[in-house]
């Protein structure tokens, strides 16, 4: 059984997230349309998330698109997933349904990606994340960890720059469960995310790359929501994954974004609770969604304040009213920027959190500088 506590702060720097998802080849309005919340300029930021749909149906002029719009963004680093509406990124569903899709040439596949790894892309700060895990250290002293299956980009040295100290580690995936035949679709009954367990012991087929157990992740990005979190259609149907589900709560991040389900945008303030021994249905390290309400749990209204800052905002940091308190609680954001009937009228969400000093997470797991290689990108540096 996990019993590990909330881990303290001190040793932590505050951090500014835009988080958007499913913005379909959309751009920010018009300063001047201030009815939108989605407008220019966006906030300032140190990471922007977006957590997948980037495009209507994922061609090559709609990415380009997309592309220069992240670009013109304020942010330090931009981490960017894939989603179902991407359908060029998922090369193995391309190559089955490109003439039914009616979506170009048989290099497309390999063109888009091409697009998200080259130089313009890394000029502008943005990394493209497929599944798994990564670490990235930011300016500000913070450091987080993200987990993809494919190996880090190589970069020039024109581009390396040492003076930033903010680690942390971010696992992202673009799947979902199978959603009509759209991209990045998975079998509801096929669990991507654990490792076999007493109440799952052969999981078929077993994970590639299962979620890691508290305390190594501060945030889970995911195109699909979880089971039962910000998942709910405008039929009153729970879509969300319940693997996805079990696996935050071995995780317990800091933040979980994600988006696909629009009429679910908002954010939910979770507190986990660590089950009893013996309790029934209980696997270790899985933690259960508490009963006990906190104060501003769950926001799913465009405010007043959202219009004026051109994002829904919520801070968590250390210097907050109630900041978040890690391994007891979990941020879960449904940033979809478009409504179910495809209106970019959703905020982005700009988040405050607290991340880990890079010199602190070395300290606490005894190494040291030279300990492991350093990939320089862009502005920021990630942990390989």
């Amino acid at each position: 059984m996990d019993t590990t506590s909330a881990i303290a702060t001190s040793s932590t720097v505050t951090t500014r997230f835009l988080i958007l998802s499913d913005t379909h080849t959309a751009t920010p309005a018009p300063h001047t349309f201030t009815s939108l919340a989605f407008r220019l300029p966006l906030p300032r930021v140190d990471v922007l998330l977006h957590a997948g749909d980037l495009t209507m149906s994922g061609r090559l002029a709609e990415y380009s698109s997309v592309i220069s719009f992240l670009a013109s963004t304020p942010a330090e680093l931009k981490l960017v997933i894939a989603g179902n509406h991407d359908m060029t990124l998922d090369a193995e569903y391309y190559e089955k349904n490109r003439e039914r899709q009616r979506l170009g040439g048989e290099g497309d596949a390999a063109e888009a990606k091409k697009m998200w790894t080259g130089e313009a892309a890394q000029k502008a700060g943005i990394v493209y994340l497929e599944e798994g895990i990564r670490t990235f250290t930011l300016m500000n002293g913070a450091r987080f960890t993200v987990c993809p299956i494919s190996p880090p980009l190589a970069v020039s040295a024109s581009s390396l720059l040492t003076n930033m100290s903010a680690t942390s580690q971010i696992y992202t995936s673009p799947y979902q469960p199978e959603f009509l035949n759209w991209a990045f679709n998975y079998p509801h009954d096929q669990d991507r995310f654990n490792p076999p367990s007493p109440n799952h012991p052969n999981p078929h087929p077993p994970a590639i790359t299962p979620i890691p157990s508290f305390p190594t992740i501060d945030i889970v990005m995911t195109h699909g929501p979880p089971y039962n979190i910000l998942d709910e259609t405008n039929r009153d149907i729970n879509v969300g994954c319940p693997h996805l589900l079990r696996a935050v709560s071995r995780a317990r991040p800091r933040l979980h974004c994600f988006g696909h389900i629009h009429e679910g945008w908002g954010a939910e303030r979770v507190r986990w609770e660590e089950p009893k021994e013996g309790e029934a249905g209980c696997v270790e390290g899985e933690w259960k969604i508490g009963d006990e309400t906190l104060w501003g749990e769950k926001r799913e209204e465009t405010s007043e304040e959202a219009l004026r800052e051109g994002a829904a905002c919520w801070n968590l940091g250390k210097e907050s009213e109630k900041p978040l308190e890690w391994g007891r609680e979990t941020l879960f954001v449904n940033a979809s920027v478009m409504t179910r009937r495809y209106r970019p009228n959703q905020p982005p969400w700009r988040i405050d959190l607290e991340l880990p000093l890079a010199g602190q997470v070395e300290a606490e797991s005894g190494l040291g500088e030279n300990a492991r290689e350093r990939e320089i990108v862009g502005r920021y540096r990630t942990v390989t």
